[in-house]
């Protein structure tokens, strides 16, 4: 689910993720957004993964959110050099993730999520 709020006198992304829970996960250069995980289940899932982006132009910030609902599988294997790539049709990452394979099970919308999306707003609305 993605939402926006006004940044205002918010601050940088870590203090915003402290402010709302959330712990810092990774930096994704490529889509200039910061991952922030919060658990609320043993063993860290399920849990809510936000994906949060700062425009600076427009004084926003932008939230990307969805709920893992347990721990990412990749593929057993990789395409060899001499595969064709159409066989294997993802790539590893430099985060050693698989482009273009699930990761995970998640959910995007619903209840749990508008319930968390409610709950970090008036979280960044508290000066």
């Amino acid at each position: 689910m993605k939402f926006k709020t006004k940044n205002g006198k918010k601050g940088n992304i870590m203090n915003i993720a402290r402010k709302i829970g959330y712990i810092y996960q990774r930096e994704d250069k490529e889509r200039e957004e910061t991952s922030l995980v919060r658990s609320f289940g043993r063993g860290g899932y399920p849990r809510f993964h936000l994906y949060l982006k700062m425009d600076i132009k427009n004084q926003e910030l932008i939230f990307n959110l969805h709920l893992d609902q347990k721990k990412p599988v990749y593929p057993t294997r990789k395409p060899s050099h001499s595969q064709k790539d159409s066989r294997f049709p993802w790539r590893i990452t430099s985060d050693k993730i698989y482009k273009g394979a699930p990761a995970h099970s998640a959910d995007y919308e619903g209840p749990v999520i508008e319930e968390e999306m409610e709950r970090i707003k008036e979280a960044l609305q508290k000066e």
